[in-house]
């Protein structure tokens, strides 16, 4: 029988794990005060599950334990744990209780809208992991992880809303408007082109000065006083930036230069 990586595989299958985790219990709100706790915590296993994705991968290449199966299972864990746990929630975190019917279809739509490009995005990534020239350092397309984050951020921001002081009903409207219209800029985002960096390569990867250790750990300290705003902040910003960076770019790039005629009469 082939020869597996344990701790690796645990990792994977941990991902999975928290991934159902999440639906179970974003299935178990009703929109009643009593199940608003049911938002955080599903948003946090998915971020647990973000957390063992990053590890798992980490540590099989720190092993030299990389495998073909490895790659494959973590493919399968994603799909569960960034594809139909996030897009499950995306149902509760939108317009909820009792909506509009037209409100309940749109909804449903952006939903499957956001399952089916996670898949594509996942099945791209395994036809071109190989082959691809940028390797892990860089991803074509919003990565699957940080697409989840965006919507697992505004569910722990939901779910932490009375904590923070906020006005309660127009904070909720404000997510329920974001969560829709973001989720379907983030779906597309995991379809294109657009390149986005590898973060957890970026921060973990060889020998850095100890400042780097510093700011690290700074980072994560305000991460952690202020979660619920600084995750979405995070990864929203994360989602947004790169693209708006592309398209600023693209549109110089393609801007016409002035011809020796114009540039005599001036």
């Amino acid at each position: 029988m082939k020869k597996v990586a344990v701790i690796p595989t645990l990792l994977t299958l941990a991902n999975g794990v928290c991934g159902f985790s999440a639906l179970v219990w974003a299935s178990k709100i009703d929109f009643s005060e009593s199940t608003e706790f049911c938002f955080a915590l599903s948003g946090w296993l998915i971020i647990a599950a973000m957390v063992c994705d990053a590890l798992d991968g980490f540590v099989a290449r720190l092993s030299r334990t990389a495998s073909k199966f490895g790659g494959e299972l973590d493919s399968l864990c994603d799909a569960i744990s960034f594809g139909a746990a996030p897009a499950f929630l995306l149902l509760k975190v939108g317009p909820g209780k009792q909506p509009q019917p037209f409100l309940h279809q749109l909804l449903v739509g952006v939903a499957t809208l956001y399952l089916v490009c996670v898949l594509l995005r996942l099945a791209r990534f395994n036809v071109q992991n190989t082959t691809d020239p940028v390797g892990h350092k860089r991803f074509r397309g919003l990565p699957s992880p940080g697409a989840a984050g965006c919507i697992a951020s505004l569910a722990i921001l939901r779910g932490g809303l009375e904590k923070l002081g906020f006005d309660v009903v127009l904070a909720r409207t404000l997510i329920e408007f974001s969560a829709t219209v973001g989720a379907v800029c983030i779906a597309l985002l995991m379809v294109s082109r657009v390149s986005f960096p590898h973060l957890t390569y970026r921060l973990l990867r060889g020998r850095r000065h100890f400042t780097h250790l510093i700011q690290v750990i700074l980072a994560c300290f305000v991460i952690v006083l202020s979660r619920e705003i600084s995750l979405v902040v995070l990864f929203w910003g994360y989602a947004l930036f790169f693209p708006c960076r592309y398209a600023l770019v693209r549109s110089l790039r393609e801007e016409p230069r002035p011809g020796l005629d114009e540039i005599i009469r001036h």
